[in-house]
């Protein structure tokens, strides 16, 4: 059981930040995505005021919260129809997806589908259940015995967003196989260049489901938007029956999101004020970086949403790790998603303003 999975890839990375750490003005880590920007106090002071909770949580999430959820994807993502018995929270959005296989019952004869460049937690659900897992952006490739379908969009590395043609091919053919097509949607709110104001699709649009949430289930986290990666604030919606099932699994084996994070996340898709003031932060810091990492010399693709910029200078990625490691810059190499995306690195906007302005400086005074 313990061999089934690979040493935590950033240990990977130590050497290179050590590297890195040396610079004369200091580290500038733009290798993880997790936030630094403070959490919002109106979400603070909901967590506070619900500090007093000495009974179990409920572990399909209270009614207030399930009817948030609902009423955000009307309100932000033009979903409707959707009932609150079709939302149930998670502590994070990885533990779901690290788990989902075995919950589903997934074994060493079935296959998970995952996108070509890939979120890190796929793989690991596969490894857990013992599954066969390939990597594949086709739906007309993904073979019979193919049980839960990952996609992910907008993408982490690599900022891809898939159309409603897309998304809805990917539902299709899920459908026709029988499979659960599982859409990882962290990154809905941040749009950048031509999607800067337009709604990047859901799979629960009914332009992608045909408004049917069979063998549909959309995974989402407050960790960006809302500066919750501390809180482990997440949800999934989907089919009822499905979302049942998965509160029953979870409810045995006591998977339960906090009561007091429940009433801060209730009170975090209320209030759209923060998240575009956040949005606004994280603009900023693209406008800075972008420009610099395309002038050193490197060739950007996709990123069109999302907090990361995913960028080739047309060679190995760990060669390319070092040479940043030598101006005190820390990336994620490619491998980390996926043999397609060998060449490439991520760098994460998740970094505080005076170290993305670092950072350009170092890459505008280096330029290749």
């Amino acid at each position: 059981m313990f061999d089934r999975l690979p040493e935590y890839p950033w240990e990977g990375l130590k050497p290179f930040a050590a590297k890195a750490a040396k610079h004369e003005a200091g580290l500038v880590d733009l290798s993880v995505g997790s936030p630094v920007d403070p959490t919002p106090k109106i979400i603070q002071d909901a967590l506070t005021a619900n500090s007093n909770a000495p009974g179990y949580p409920r572990t399909g999430g209270t009614p207030e919260f399930k009817q948030a959820v609902v009423d955000w994807y009307a309100r932000r993502h033009g979903v409707t129809g959707l009932s609150p018995e079709q939302v149930m929270p998670t502590i994070g959005s990885k533990e779901l997806i690290s788990w989902l296989p075995i919950l589903l019952g997934i074994g060493p004869s079935d296959v998970i589908v995952q996108p070509t460049v890939a979120y890190t937690a796929y793989v690991v659900g596969a490894a857990l259940a013992g599954a066969e897992i390939i990597s594949e952006d086709d739906p007309a490739k993904w073979p019979s015995n193919t049980k839960l379908i990952w996609i992910n969009s907008p993408g982490n590395p690599d900022g891809r967003i898939l159309e409603i043609g897309e998304m809805k091919a990917a539902v299709d053919r899920a459908r026709e196989l029988g499979a659960l097509l599982a859409s990882d949607e962290c990154y809905l709110e941040f749009g950048w260049d031509e999607w800067e104001n337009k709604r990047i699709p859901s799979v629960l649009d009914p332009a992608v489901c045909g408004g049917s949430y069979e063998g549909v289930l959309a995974v989402y986290s407050l960790s960006k938007q809302s500066n919750l990666a501390g809180y482990r604030a997440a949800f999934a919606v989907g089919e009822q029956s499905l979302i049942n099932a998965l509160v029953n699994l979870r409810m045995h084996s006591g998977l339960n999101t906090p009561q007091p994070v429940q009433r801060a996340m209730t009170v975090a898709l209320g209030d759209d004020a923060h998240v575009a003031a956040e949005k606004a932060i994280y603009r900023d810091r693209r406008e800075i970086l972008l420009p610099a990492i395309k002038r050193f010399g490197f060739e950007v693709h996709a990123s069109k949403a999302g907090l990361y910029i995913w960028a080739t200078l047309g060679e190995d990625c760990w060669k390319t790790v070092d040479r940043m490691a030598e101006l005190g810059i820390l990336v994620a190499p490619g491998i980390f998603y996926g043999e397609a995306s060998k060449n490439f690195v991520r760098f994460a906007l998740t970094a505080t303003d005076e170290r993305i302005s670092e950072g350009a400086r170092r890459l505008e005074a280096t330029r290749l």
